[in-house]
């Protein structure tokens, strides 16, 4: 037995453990096993196993793979795969010489493995199995055609051969319409078709399966197919009419129509309408009527079409819903003739409707935006008279009505026509006083007060304003208009009072009050209310509507006004006032807002420039508090923090005059933070805080980035200042050189400092040390070229060996800053062979290879290179050395 035998047991093996274990977690492994390997078996490999127990292997894969799918356990696609290899051991047995029996198994076997792979979405593989029973119908029909012995049981063999034929026709042209395979579909469908005159009863099966290829090439928006298959639906559904309803004939020929309008070619839209009447002849439809008006529209019928139409809608009974909403597709389509006409009709039509206030409305909503004002009003004064003699509106059609009333009104008061607009809230207003369930008043009233100000009616904005606060008080926007009222009369008193109402209002729930836009918001009134306020000189009752804005909003940017402007205001107001009870209550109010804008400026820690703001204005709030300690260091860190943020500005400037403006603000800055930080420290000991290094360091970074004449007078009470740090230096160090500044020399004085003060320290700091002294070689020898100009070359030896000495005796000194100073010195080698130097070059090559030897796991990388570099350049020296008397 070769390998493929031992294959066929191994698969045969796995069929037994899925039938008998058919709970086992392994199962789509297993199917996904079985479809594979079905490839690597044919019955020539398998010569020694009888056909009865393929076929019953078969058998038994295929039933266990239907019951499995009954119970869920497996899905279709796996059912598809089990099906596949089943069908494909059965067609392994007889060949040709397989039964009758056995070849009518392998077509129906072949027939619906090959419709599961359609249903599946795999139309490819669903083919293969197409053809497969093509063939078994055809070596089928050999056998019967031999062994019959009269015409009659030909005949009847031969209806048996068409119906499973029929059914494998209408199978390939599935898959044919899932391949985008139209031509091939279009034949095997004409070919069941043909057939349908002896097999009556499959017409509905054709019919439904034609609509399904037209509902499906709709959507992929290959109309000329669709309209092919849904005429063809048509077609078949008349041939009987006892199985293919009528509803079902009007909605194939509405989806024709819908594909030929999709088509949106003028030649279709013929087409479309022949096909929407012949839908609502079948059976006639409130959607095929709506279509129908849709499609004349779209193909730019004249009026006199449309309005033939709408009577043949009007004589057909359709409700009045259905009657509207063809009157507002219409206006839509910007038919508004037809439109008002029908609306017209279906207005006497349906007089005695109970629902006719539902047309009624609609009618005046057209007129309205269509400015057929005149008759809008007509039609409104009929609603408010049969209001009054019995005929009411329901509950939603009065609020309806308000809404179009409202709308009307709205537009016309964004236009500025203040007049226009009261005119239709007037109309509101006429019809609550017949109907008092279900409108607003107070709401109303307050847009009522809203036109009457900008009018300049200030008598009729009280009177509206007082109704609406009687009947909704605590209704934010009522307060504000309120708080109008009373500024525009000068009243402080009742306009401190709303707005403290306002504010309450806000504390208690905003969520419940009518928040429509942001332009409406509870925050967005106290902005109003401020600038209203101030516009009419009313100073007292603007500074609350700003503490509350400040209090409420939770835009940095509108807090940080409001509080600028409260200053403002209260500035010159509290310096001039003597030591009084008031004078306290302002105060009060001044360190409110100081802890406001403290607190802000430490959340807008991503705004720099907002930051910087509120560190400013919290600055000045404080001056008006006593200068006790906790204020002194609250203005000292506002101070710093600012200078810190202009100098931040200053070094992302784009242009020179705007870096030197933020510098010079950061100067300003500065010299008050010093002068406040001196009459801090004598109030206790701050020898901890950093403020004095910052504000040196600040100034320093100032100066130099301006080229300050005074640069070194200001440095020569830096180096004598006895608390500075390493830090510090060589933070000084790295401001000397940050551009626009160049001071190397600024630079190398600091960094010498700093390594002073690293060595006078009981323990060193390697990695700190490490880095100052990279810093300061770096500086001396930029690129590999000693600078002779900042300090002697025996001096920046000196560095050299100081770095030696360290790392010889003290563990930690990082390895690549060992192997950094290797390179640097024998690039200084180097550069003094390049200059006949060559005791030079030899002696910075050789301190290079005292480096080497202090490296660690990088000396490997380096030793043999280094050593054969060294030695070519002593040989090259030894060449030289009658030229060594010409270096200095």
């Amino acid at each position: 037995m070769d390998d493929i035998d031992f294959r066929f047991m191994d698969f045969k093996e796995i069929v037994e453990n899925l039938i008998v274990k058919d709970n086992s977690p392994s199962i789509p492994e297993a199917i996904n096993r079985l479809f594979t390997d079905i490839a690597n078996i044919n019955r020539e490999s398998i010569a020694e196993i009888q056909d009865a127990q393929v076929e019953e292997m078969a058998v038994n894969l295929w039933n266990w793979a239907v019951t499995k799918r009954v119970d869920l356990v497996i899905n279709e696609e796996q059912k598809a795969k089990l099906w596949y290899v089943a069908c494909k051991l059965v067609c392994m047995c007889g060949g040709s010489a397989a039964s009758e029996e056995a070849i009518r198994r392998q077509i129906l076997m072949n027939m619906k493995t090959g419709k599961g792979w359609v249903d599946v979405g795999n139309a490819v593989i669903a083919d293969e199995f197409f053809q497969a029973a093509m063939a078994g119908l055809e070596q089928l029909y050999v056998k019967l055609m031999q062994r019959s012995s009269t015409e009659i049981h030909m005949a009847l063999h031969k209806i048996a051969m068409e119906r499973d034929l029929f059914k494998v026709l209408s199978y390939q042209a599935e898959a044919a319409v899932a391949q985008g395979d139209f031509h091939r579909a279009y034949t095997c469908t004409l070919r069941c078709k043909d057939m349908l005159m002896r097999f009556p009863k499959m017409t509905g099966y054709l019919h439904i399966l034609c609509y399904n290829f037209g509902v499906e090439t709709h959507k992929q928006n290959k109309y000329e197919e669709s309209s092919f298959w849904l005429s063809q639906s048509y077609d078949i559904g008349k041939m009987d009419k006892n199985s293919v309803g009528p509803e079902m004939l009007a909605k194939v020929l509405r989806l024709l129509a819908t594909a030929y309008v999709d088509w949106d070619d003028q030649e279709y839209y013929d087409k479309a309408l022949s096909a929407i009447n012949l839908a609502n002849k079948e059976h006639l439809n409130p959607s095929g009527l709506f279509f129908k008006m849709k499609i004349l529209l779209k193909s730019e019928r004249a009026n006199e079409e449309l309005l033939e139409a709408v009577m043949e809608i009007l004589h057909l009974d359709m409700s009045l819903d259905f009657c509207l909403n063809v009157a507002k597709l219409l206006m839509d389509h910007e038919r508004e003739s037809v439109g008002f006409y029908f609306m017209k009709i279906i207005c006497e039509h349906f007089k005695s409707s109970e629902n006719i206030g539902k047309a009624l409305l609609l009618y005046i909503d057209m007129l309205l935006q269509r400015k057929e004002e005149l008759l809008a009003k007509e039609k409104i004064d009929e609603i408010i008279i049969g209001q009054r003699t019995g005929r009411q509106l329901t509950t939603e059609l009065v609020v309806c009505l308000h809404n179009i009333l409202w709308k009307k009104a709205a537009r016309s008061f964004e236009v500025q026509n203040y007049a226009d607009a009261l005119n239709w809230y007037y109309y509101s207003l006429r019809f609550y006083a017949t109907d008092r369930t279900d409108l607003d008043l107070a709401k109303l009233r307050r847009n009522m007060a809203s036109c009457y100000l900008h009018l300049k009616q200030l008598d009729k904005a009280k009177e509206a304003v007082i109704e609406a606060e009687q009947r909704d008080p605590t209704n934010i926007f009522t307060q504000f208009y309120v708080f109008k009222i009373a500024v525009l009369e000068g009243n402080s008193g009742r306009a401190l009072q709303a707005i403290t109402t306002l504010e309450k209002l806000l504390e208690e729930d905003p969520k419940e009050n009518e928040l429509l836009t942001d332009r409406d918001s509870p925050v967005m009134l106290l902005s109003i209310a401020a600038h209203f306020a101030l516009e009419n000189g009313q100073q007292i009752v603007a500074g609350k509507a700003l503490e509350y804005l400040a209090q409420y909003s939770e835009d940095p940017q509108q807090v940080l006004t409001a509080l600028k402007c409260l200053f403002c205001l209260v500035f010159p107001r509290v310096s001039q006032m003597p030591e009084s009870e008031n004078k306290k209550k302002e105060m009060d109010r001044l360190l409110t807002c100081l802890n406001t804008a403290w607190n802000l400026a430490v959340q807008c820690g991503k705004d720099l420039v907002t930051m910087r703001e509120f560190f400013i204005l919290s600055y000045k709030l404080s001056q008006f508090c006593p200068s006790d300690q906790v204020i002194l260091i609250a203005q000292k860190t506002c101070l710093l923090m600012a200078a810190a943020v202009d100098l931040e500005q200053g070094r992302k400037a784009s242009t020179a005059f705007e870096q030197t403006r933020l510098l010079n603000r950061a100067l300003e800055q500065i010299h008050k933070c010093r002068h406040t930080w001196n009459l801090l420290k004598e109030t206790g000991d701050f020898s901890s805080d950093p403020c004095e290094t910052l504000l040196l360091l600040y100034e320093f970074e100032v100066k130099a980035k301006m080229n300050d004449p005074l640069l070194d007078s200001f440095l020569e009470s830096v180096w004598e200042l006895p608390h500075l740090e390493s830090k510090t230096f060589e933070t000084i160090a790295s401001l000397a050189v940050e551009m626009p500044a160049h001071y190397p020399s600024i630079a190398l004085k600091a960094l010498k400092e700093a390594l002073l003060l690293y060595k006078k320290k009981e323990s060193i700091d390697v990695l700190k040390y490490s880095k100052c002294m990279h810093n300061l070689i770096n500086l001396l020898v930029p690129d590999g070229v000693p600078s002779t100009e900042l300090c002697p070359l025996e001096e920046v030896w000196g560095y050299f060996e100081d770095a030696l000495s360290l790392i010889s005796h003290t563990k930690g000194y990082p390895e690549t800053e060992i192997l950094w100073l290797m390179i640097k010195s024998w690039n200084t080698g180097i550069f003094m062979y390049g200059r006949n130097k060559y005791v030079s070059a030899e002696k910075w090559c050789g301190l290079a290879l005292r480096f080497l030897d202090r490296l660690g796991s990088l000396k490997r990388s380096y030793e043999t290179q280094m050593n054969i570099l060294y030695s070519e350049l002593v040989e090259a020296l030894d060449r030289k050395k009658g030229s060594l008397f010409n270096e200095e």
